[in-house]
């Protein structure tokens, strides 16, 4: 991956995310966070991409691994896939904004 590519990922990564580290954790922590999402194992997929998403947030870009990289553009394809089907209506108590919210995206933030 060039340097090129790392820069628009991290640009398409910042864009998307809108929720601060300690925001996204204590949202994690929640029982609206555990409630959605597919799991085989119990964790929902977006609710352990929370966990990445919090990690790296607080990773120094320099220190940031290919395999970040790599969910760092998951996460953002995601959301864009999601935030296409927004259902009509009021969004504020939806299972769609909390599995967005668990992958670090609160649509209801500016």
């Amino acid at each position: 991956m060039t340097d090129e590519e790392k820069k628009t990922i991290r640009n398409e990564f910042a864009n998307c995310v809108n929720m601060a580290p300690q925001e996204l954790e204590d949202w994690l922590e929640t029982s609206k966070s555990k409630s959605v999402g597919d799991s085989d194992t119990g964790e929902s997929t977006g609710h352990e991409y929370g966990r990445h998403i919090v990690k790296i947030r607080r990773t120094h870009v320099a220190d940031l691994s290919e395999d970040q990289y790599h969910q760092m553009r998951k996460v953002v394809g995601y959301a864009h896939r999601h935030l296409a089907q927004r259902p009509d209506g009021d969004i504020e108590e939806t299972n769609w904004r909390y599995s967005l919210m668990n992958w670090g995206h609160d649509p209801l933030k500016t």
